[in-house]
């Protein structure tokens, strides 16, 4: 099962009373847009102790159609990596 972004802020909401689901939203949408803004950029997002994304040039190549099994030339495009830190990948795999 997956999480989703309104739940996500709709937890957010619950431990800080104090702000508005709206201010709430914002920040989430304003937090994305810098991620992928500095990726568009060809810039690593790195948030020590946390995760990191960086972007991938995948080169142009040719590729099958699986239905009528003609060649097809791919493009070049970028692709996402994201690492997560140690740290998360320790509190992962501890034993309750």
């Amino acid at each position: 099962m997956a999480v989703s972004r309104p739940e996500i802020i709709e937890k957010i909401t619950k431990n800080f009373p104090n702000l508005y689901k709206k201010d709430i939203n914002r920040l989430f949408d304003i937090f994305l847009f810098e991620i992928i803004k500095a990726l568009k950029n060809n810039e690593r997002v790195e948030l020590r102790d946390v995760m990191m994304f960086e972007t991938k040039i995948q080169k142009k190549r040719l590729s099958l159609n699986p239905k009528t099994l003609e060649k097809v030339e791919v493009p070049e495009k970028k692709t996402i990596i994201f690492r997560s830190s140690k740290e998360w990948k320790d509190k992962l795999n501890e034993k309750k």
